[in-house]
């Protein structure tokens, strides 16, 4: 006799539904910072000016992004497990060691030097803009390297 397969629940949704589900996500993320306009770097090169020509929007961006996190996090952890996998992936370390905040200051130093951080440059690929070719593969670099690092 064999075994019985387990059910699709107990599994997560297929993996074509995931990458749908995916691709869609990603396109709603890409469209809100095109919308917002935080795929134009000057506009995130201004709100890191704030001794000049300021411009308050990505607060406004950050802002609601928070906002719906706060509301939304604990609605999708009241399930018994995500729709597209079998649990939840969320973090366990919760230490503030060394390696985080050199990684979060060389983000930070990237991100203000060029205005590019991850999203946004992703989102701009497909655009006329030929400085995003050169973060693309810095940005890939670097998860090279933490990879390297991490293996140590």
């Amino acid at each position: 006799m064999s075994a019985t397969a387990p059910s699709p629940s107990a599994q997560g949704a297929s993996p074509v539904l995931a990458t749908v589900l995916a691709a869609v996500a990603g396109v709603l993320f890409g469209l809100g910072l095109a919308m917002a306009g935080m795929t134009d770097p000057a506009k995130v090169l201004a709100f890191l000016d704030v001794a000049g020509a300021w411009d308050p929007s990505l607060a406004f961006v950050m802002g609601g992004a928070v906002g719906v996190t706060l509301l939304g996090f604990p609605l999708v952890l009241r399930r018994s497990q995500p729709a597209c996998a079998r649990r939840f992936h969320l973090p366990t370390v919760t230490a503030i060691d060394r390696r985080l905040v050199l990684g979060s200051a060389v983000f930070g130093i990237g991100w203000g030097l060029t205005g590019y951080c991850p999203g946004p440059a992703l989102a701009t690929v497909l655009s006329a803009n030929v400085e995003v070719l050169w973060f693309l593969p810095a940005l890939l670099a670097g998860g090279l390297i933490e990879r390297w690092v991490s293996r140590r």
